[in-house]
Formats: C-alpha cells, structure tokens, sequence
C-alpha cells in the first residue's frame, strides 16, 4: 500500500467510513396517555409527586433485592385508590420502557411495554407472558423460572420485567400504601 492510500484510509477510518453499520430497533408500542386508558380506562386519576428518601430507597432495595435507580417516581393515582406507575428497566442493554397498574391493595393489575429498544426478546410483550404477573404482589418475592415462566431468547429482559414488578410492589408496600 503506498503512502497516499494509507492516508486516505486512516482518514476514512477517522472520519467512520470503515465501521460496520450498527442497526438500531426500538419499537414504541404505546404512549404514556394511550397505556393509562388501556389499563385504567377513563377512570379519573391524578399525578401524585413522589421523591423516594434514602431510607425508604435502603428499605425497597432490602425487600425487593434490586437496586432502585431513580428516587423521582411517575405515579398517577386513581379515584379508587389504584395506582397507574410509569417506571424503566434494564432489557439486556438497552432500556424498556413500561406502565404498571397496581389495584388499591398493591396487587399487579396489569402492566403494558412503551417502548422496547432491544433487538431481541421482544416476546415480552406476549399478552399471556405478561397476565402471569396479575394478581401479584409484594407478599410473595417472584423469580423467574419459579412463578414466572421464561422466554428463550429473551431471558434478561424477563428476569429484569421481573425484577422491576417487585421493586415496584415493594415501592407500593413501603411508600405509595401510605399516600
């Protein structure tokens, strides 16, 4: 390679023109609005601001056993005492966005994805994957492969769904309950 081929291609590698392409998906399914009337219907509700302190961040960890990663929650509550939440996991790389709906005893009503950035496992938004989780709560600690069955190729999004539903039931316990 002479000397003015090297240099273009050390240029062309600078400038990106050599990098593989890297394909991106990310599928909106739902917007905030669209996933409250979903799980709620027309059900009146209102924004409650919540600003989790650091020990009640300390208590959800120690009985959900997973990291709380914001103390600012997007929680609306129903006229009947539910709670519409809108919360983020991690998928395997990327983030999912998800809206829960807890009933005014902190049971799962249903949950719906927003938006799922990964390429893989977006089986999660399976309606039967997802139904196994209503009627649950923080009362019972759920583990993938136990109460909740996994989906191949799509097993840290599972288990992260997962985690989420129970740092959430917990935050319910610990902090929304008492609202």
């Amino acid at each position: 390679m002479d000397r003015r081929s090297f240099t273009k291609m050390v240029s062309l590698l600078a400038a990106g023109a050599y990098l593989p392409a890297v394909q991106v998906h990310a599928k909106t399914y739902l917007t905030i609005d669209q996933a409250r009337k979903l799980l709620w219907g027309s059900e009146p509700m209102e924004q409650v601001p919540v600003t989790l302190s650091k020990d009640q961040i300390k208590a959800i960890k120690k009985a959900s056993k997973v990291r709380v990663r914001n103390d600012k929650l997007q929680v609306w509550k129903t006229e009947s005492g539910g709670w519409f939440i809108v919360d983020q996991v991690i998928g395997k790389h990327e983030n999912i966005d998800l809206a829960f709906a807890y009933d005014a005893e902190g049971k799962v009503m249903g949950f719906e994805i927003l938006t799922y950035r990964e390429t893989y496992g977006y089986e999660v938004a399976n309606p039967k994957w997802k139904a196994q989780f209503n009627g649950l709560d923080y009362k019972e600690h759920l583990k993938l492969d136990k109460q909740i069955k996994n989906i191949s190729g799509a097993t840290l999004s599972c288990r992260h769904i997962t985690d989420g539903i129970n740092r959430l039931s917990h935050t319910w316990e610990q902090v929304l309950r008492h609202l």
